[in-house]
């Protein structure tokens, strides 16, 4: 059994029950929580201490999932996301079936679909989209690896996965581009 089974059991029934998670992602050290209940985003932005509204990202094991998340899935995004070599982030125009309150003032969702092997199998076990949001304060560094993470965020989360931890290789944020309903692609971050 892969040593990140327990880790994934544990993260599932914690997201299942409203509660909060610190765990690896494709790109940095994420807090997460189901993207479809409004209690948890709103514990993460009181968390992360920061205003509703700024849109968080949401993690999707297969763009096959999209549809249920997005009212439209432009071609060129599927693409995109499947094709690129790096993790990406991209913006849809219009989100459902997801917290509201994870929604941009504008209803757009950002989604990553994620290959990492742990976010992956927490998606696939789980069922549901998962918050991924950076593990720090609102306006502070993004952490590069776990020992980055401020204490503050360790201790207010329910549930910290073991997996990972130990990795040293500094981690960056993913790149993102907006997607609109014509297919135009607009680079927000590389």
């Amino acid at each position: 059994m892969e040593s990140y089974r327990n880790d994934i059991i544990h993260a599932s029934k914690i997201l299942a029950a409203g509660g909060l998670i610190l765990y690896p992602t494709d790109t940095i050290w994420g807090i997460g929580c189901d993207a479809t209940n409004e209690a948890a985003v709103e514990r993460i932005y009181a968390l992360k201490k920061r205003r509703d509204g700024k849109a968080m990202i949401v993690l999707l094991d297969s763009t096959a999932k999209l549809d249920l998340y997005v009212r439209e899935a432009p071609d060129v995004a599927c693409d995109i996301a499947e094709l690129s070599g790096t993790p990406v982030t991209i913006i849809y125009p219009e989100g459902k079936n997801l917290a509201a309150n994870l929604l941009a003032e504008d209803k757009s969702i950002a989604i990553r679909i994620t290959k990492e092997v742990f976010s992956k199998t927490l998606c696939e076990t789980f069922r549901k989209p998962i918050v991924s949001t950076s593990a720090n304060i609102s306006g502070e560094p993004s952490p590069g690896s776990f020992s980055d993470i401020p204490d503050e965020i360790k201790r207010s989360v329910d549930y910290v996965v073991e997996y990972g931890q130990n990795d040293k290789t500094i981690r960056k944020a993913s790149s993102i581009i907006r997607i609109g309903i014509n297919n135009s692609v607009k680079i927000i971050r590389t």
